[in-house]
């Protein structure tokens, strides 16, 4: 299959799981798309402009497999690691990963402060929690010279000044914040936040 015939498969399988467990609202079903493919998908913006060569990616709080699934779907060079607490959920994702045959993509049930003993390139997290909280999660986890992605709504400036004590404590900084917008009649402004260590 190519990349357009996996993701038409993924909309379906994933559409059939939500009727069953709700991974997103009924409402939300229609913007699957737009709202959370699309979305999940704004990483090639941090791409064009740091680079590709990243081998690991976690995804905290990764829910209904966003951005997790989508990024598997389209980068296969990148293992991809989603982590929530919700077993249903990674059950679910876990499934429909299978029947895509993707071999880049394993979901983990479990608190992501649990994780012991491994760090990755890029860790992402998209409707999950606070900067502020999300920084104190993912940075231990995170290898030198790896990056924090954190997908955040138009409010972003206040949660950025809310962790600066954090990110100073854990010797990183804001480093980008790459601004975009959902392909939606009403405008729906995006932001991914670019964390590194300095």
């Amino acid at each position: 299959m190519n990349k357009a015939e996996i993701f038409n498969s993924y909309k379906k399988l994933f559409l059939e799981k939500n009727r069953e467990l709700n991974l997103i609202s009924k409402n939300d079903e229609k913007y699957l798309e737009e709202k959370h493919i699309f979305d999940s998908l704004a990483i090639k913006l941090f791409f064009e402009k740091y680079g590709n060569n990243f081998k690991t990616l976690l995804d905290i709080g990764t829910g209904g497999g966003f951005p997790a699934l989508p990024i598997a779907i389209q980068y296969a060079g990148i293992e991809v690691t989603g982590i929530d607490s919700t077993t249903k959920k990674i059950t679910a994702i876990n499934d429909i990963a299978e029947k895509l045959e993707l071999k880049n993509f394993k979901g983990i049930s479990g608190r992501v402060e649990n994780l012991k003993n491994i760090k990755f390139d890029l860790i992402t997290s998209r409707a999950v929690a606070k900067l502020d909280l999300i920084i104190k999660y993912a940075l231990p986890l995170l290898k030198k010279e790896g990056y924090l992605i954190v997908y955040k709504s138009k409010t972003v400036q206040d949660e950025i000044k809310e962790a600066q004590n954090n990110l100073r404590k854990n010797k990183a900084s804001v480093i980008d914040v790459i601004e975009y917008q959902l392909p939606l009649e009403e405008i729906y402004e995006r932001n991914l936040v670019v964390i590194k260590y300095v």
